[in-house]
């Protein structure tokens, strides 16, 4: 697109250059690049707990629920604690921690997505339209 279909488009306006102008620019956008380091490095160790605390629970149900229950000789003790840690181990490991790591990594891909290949630039969002191509042609 020229600068002409854009009449508000900054490369319309012809300045002198200004150093410290271009300095605090770019020292803005250092600034927004290390947060946004930081801030998705922080998502990613967010991840990483939620995988170790996933590792801890699961030893937990295993040692003592499982281990617990085995070290009794009757057997419905020993069936009420494999029930226990079969309901333990299917719905609250694998749904709730699943559902969870899926919602943690979508919000990552969201976040990390939109911060790295948007730009707000200034330029009006025109959508794409038929009638408009059909315009143009004619």
């Amino acid at each position: 697109m020229g600068s002409d279909d854009q009449p508000d488009s900054a490369r319309e306006r012809a300045e002198e250059f200004n150093f410290s102008e271009v300095f605090v620019h770019q020292m803005i956008h250092s600034i927004e690049f290390v947060l946004g380091a930081v801030s998705n490095t922080a998502s990613y160790l967010r991840l990483w707990a939620l995988s170790l605390a996933h590792s801890e629970l699961s030893t937990v149900f295993y040692e003592k629920v499982l281990l617990l229950a085995w070290g009794y000789e009757n057997i419905i003790i020993r069936l009420v604690g494999l029930a226990v840690f079969a309901f333990a181990t299917a719905f609250i490991l694998l749904m709730m921690e699943t559902l969870s790591a899926f919602l943690h990594a979508l919000r990552l891909h969201w976040v990390e997505f939109q911060n790295k290949f948007y730009h707000g630039d200034g330029y009006k969002f025109m959508p794409f339209s038929f009638a408009l191509l059909a315009d143009d042609e004619d």
